[in-house]
């Protein structure tokens, strides 16, 4: 049921000075048909003008069940349990998972036989990858049976024996028969694929190289979000037709205020810069979008299975994610979703309720997607676009949790209203990027 309400947004911010020009409040037209007064309170003269049949609604006082479905972002992360911030600037690390592929930038042609044929140095576009005991699987390179001439059908296998400045040194486990000598590394073409494996030590190795992963040091700003609630003495007590308080406001304000930190979270920009009026320091927030380590890009004409299962591919593989994850997407992303074909190789499942939300859940071998609309992509003209976000790496940092507070103005001399602020400081980041992935039209 639509809410056909008054609401004050005001500009937090204001001294004492500006009464006079608040009292003259302004009325705009909202996106669905009702009114919102801004720069004013609420009276009961702009509430007999502008709303005359006020609707009832109930209040539900827990922000996570005030329209969980149009801001999936916040939804989720305050499911979450927030880390407390005890400053505005969120230092925070990410770490990555060590890259398991190469390739050979230099093609090898055996030359002569002997022991330079068995042990031969080669040089990848990632050598640092490489540690000596590794086993290295070439996918596009034959081994050889024992004889060393017929091919067995598996690929080739590398033993990685010597590294040092120049490169990598390797001997074969499945080489190939050159002259008089055995297990030689057969010819390598440039640009071969190198996949890294196991480690395979002797049987008096106590040691073997090491290996420690240094997470990447990263930084996001709390972003103060504000919200202020009034209605006028008179605006109180006046009788109405039904009964509209300041709660009801709250709650509507709620609504507001968290999609405005639906599309900070998404596509907000770091930033700090100076505010000449107020004479402070405005800090804002990064979005998750610019986090993601991942991305995929697809052609709205020939969207199609195939095109849902190569981006669940891109979703589900070469990271350290979970094999659940959410898919929001703006209106064109998900029309076109919702007119494939599905097969049992891919197929879509009923309403699944997870975080108070309401998703679609698509199921293929790769991994299960909750696709979900959200407005806020049509909103900042990205209706073809969406991401996959991994729940279990979104974390929310909290310098000041999300509270109420009301202001005494009848006191302070300013205005005879009820006031209230809401509040909240708080920036989401993304640890283990590449689990999650950016979706645009190519």
């Amino acid at each position: 049921m639509c809410i056909t309400a008054a609401l004050v947004l005001l500009l937090t911010g204001c001294d004492a000075g500006d009464g006079a020009a608040m009292a003259l409040a302004a009325v705009i037209a909202g996106t669905d048909g009702g009114t919102h007064v801004v720069d004013g309170p609420l009276t009961a003269d702009v509430a007999r003008q502008n709303s005359g049949d006020l609707l009832l609604n109930e209040i539900d006082r827990q922000i996570v069940k005030i329209r969980p479905m149009a801001t999936p972002i916040d939804q989720i992360s305050r499911y979450a349990r927030p880390r407390h911030s005890q400053s505005m600037i969120v230092d925070y690390y990410t770490v990555d998972t060590k890259p398991t592929t190469c390739a050979l930038t230099t093609a090898y042609t055996p030359s002569k036989e002997g022991v330079d044929a068995q042990r031969v140095p080669i040089k990848t576009d990632n050598d640092d990858m490489l540690a000596v005991s590794d086993t290295l699987m070439l996918p596009d390179v034959d081994g050889y049976e024992a004889d060393g001439v017929t091919k067995s059908g598996k690929c080739l296998v590398l033993y990685v024996v010597a590294k040092d400045d120049t490169g990598v040194t390797v001997m074969a486990v499945n080489g190939s028969l050159i002259g008089t000598t055995y297990n030689c590394v057969p010819a390598l073409p440039s640009k071969t694929s190198i996949i890294r494996m196991g480690r395979a030590a002797t049987e008096l190795d106590v040691q073997t190289p090491q290996f420690e992963s240094l997470p990447q040091k990263s930084q996001n700003y709390c972003q103060i979000f504000k919200m202020q609630v009034e209605q006028s003495t008179l605006m109180k007590i006046a009788g109405k037709e039904v009964d509209w308080t300041l709660s009801d406001q709250e709650e509507a304000a709620i609504y507001d205020m968290r999609l405005g930190m639906e599309k900070s979270f998404l596509f907000g920009t770091k930033s700090q810069l100076y505010d000449y009026r107020k004479k402070e320091n405005v800090m804002l927030t990064e979005g998750i979008w610019y986090q993601a380590g991942k991305d995929f890009t697809y052609d709205p004409d020939t969207f199609s299975q195939d095109t849902l299962i190569s981006l669940m591919r891109v979703a589900f593989t070469g990271n350290a994610g979970s094999k659940r994850k959410v898919l929001i997407g703006g209106s064109a992303l998900i029309e076109a979703i919702n007119k494939i074909d599905y097969t049992k190789v891919v197929n879509a499942k009923d309403t699944v309720t997870k975080w108070g939300i309401d998703f679609t859940e698509i199921n293929s071998k790769f991994g299960r997607l909750y696709v979900l609309l959200s407005e806020v992509f049509d909103e900042c003209g990205m209706e073809s676009g969406g991401m996959i976000i991994d729940p279990a790496y979104l974390q929310k940092y909290s310098h000041l949790p999300f509270g109420t507070e009301a202001l005494d103005l009848k006191s302070a001399g300013v205005r005879n209203t009820d006031a209230l602020v809401l509040t909240e400081a708080s920036c989401l980041v993304l640890r283990y990027p590449k689990a999650h992935v950016r979706i645009t039209v190519e």
